[in-house]
């Protein structure tokens, strides 16, 4: 049996889940939303692992701080010849932690990052909104984070090259403003300059990725995107895309301080922070986390997080 983009949900209560009638005969699944403050499941600890199994038996897994972090999680994939692929996750006491930092973030920067995090009625911290899912609460907290950053990248590529690795057939294609676009050869369309809520869920403006968008734009949205999360496009090497290793990303500022935390908290560096994690020069390290495994006999979840 095949699964599709499954998740498997843990929480420390019960979550509530709602069939709804969606037309044509059909019916959707309303599961819990943590951009929903008023979530029936809005008081509960919770947190989701996400798998696939193909029809060939390949599973792939993964752990995800794209959203939000709740309950910390690691896991284990063991192949029938006893290979072992483990991804560590956060330790157990994450969100503290990770709440303290973005608060000492927001005195730093008079940026609201304090604001991500969510307590229950009895003031215990439940869990931290990633900016993609805060903008959606507070459009105005971060809507002009990244103006000053994108405007010093498009004057600096109006005259130099930004090359993108498709990491594919593709290979190595060169990227330059003109006018008010970004264009790419052999690229189907050019890129508009992005907003913070572009940047934050890799998914809009010009980072959607549209019907008849050919395969030089589905390569170059992902790795664009990650250079602008991990602010690596004006560094020191960041004109070749993906290029630089770990140890550069999130660097200086502005950036992404809800991934860069989380990356740094992770007992391993491994779990998704943000859409595009998986992104990675050729020969770097996995900062996704993602397993893969065609012969797989087990799949464990550990709920909790590790004690360090």
């Amino acid at each position: 049996m095949a699964l599709s983009s499954g998740r498997v949900y843990f929480a420390e209560g019960t979550l509530q889940f709602f069939m709804v009638d969606i037309g044509g005969g059909n019916d959707g699944l309303v599961q819990p939303s943590i951009a929903n403050l008023q979530d029936p499941s809005s008081g509960i600890n919770w947190g989701f692992v996400e798998l696939t199994l193909t029809t060939e038996g390949v599973i792939w897994a993964n752990i995800s701080f794209v959203d939000f972090v709740g309950l910390s999680f690691g896991m284990a994939v063991r192949s029938i010849s006893g290979r072992v692929q483990e991804v560590l996750g956060l330790p157990a006491g994450a969100v503290d932690r990770l709440c303290s930092s973005l608060a000492a973030q927001g005195r730093a920067d008079g940026r609201p990052w304090a604001s991500h995090c969510i307590s229950a009625s009895n003031g215990r911290l439940l869990r931290v909104l990633s900016p993609n899912i805060y903008a959606g609460i507070n459009p105005g907290g971060f809507s002009t984070y990244w103006t000053l950053y994108v405007d010093q990248v498009w004057q600096y590529y109006r005259t130099n090259n930004l090359n993108i690795n498709t990491q594919s057939a593709s290979g190595l294609v060169s990227c330059r403003v003109v006018g008010d676009l970004l264009q790419c050869a052999g690229d189907n369309r050019g890129y508009a300059k992005p907003s913070a809520t572009d940047i934050w869920g890799c998914n809009g403006g010009p980072f959607a990725i549209m019907p008849g968008d050919n395969a030089v734009h589905y390569a170059v949205v992902p790795r664009l995107c990650a250079a602008f999360v991990r602010t690596t496009l004006l560094l020191s090497g960041g004109s070749t895309q993906p290029g630089l290793g770990a140890g550069s990303y999130y660097t200086r500022n502005p950036t992404n301080h809800f991934s860069r935390l989380i990356h740094e908290l992770e007992v391993d560096g491994k779990g998704y922070a943000f859409p595009y994690d998986d992104v990675n020069p050729d020969g770097g390290g996995d900062a996704a986390g993602l397993i893969a495994e065609g012969t797989p006999e087990s799949l464990t979840f550990y709920v909790g997080g590790v004690r360090v």
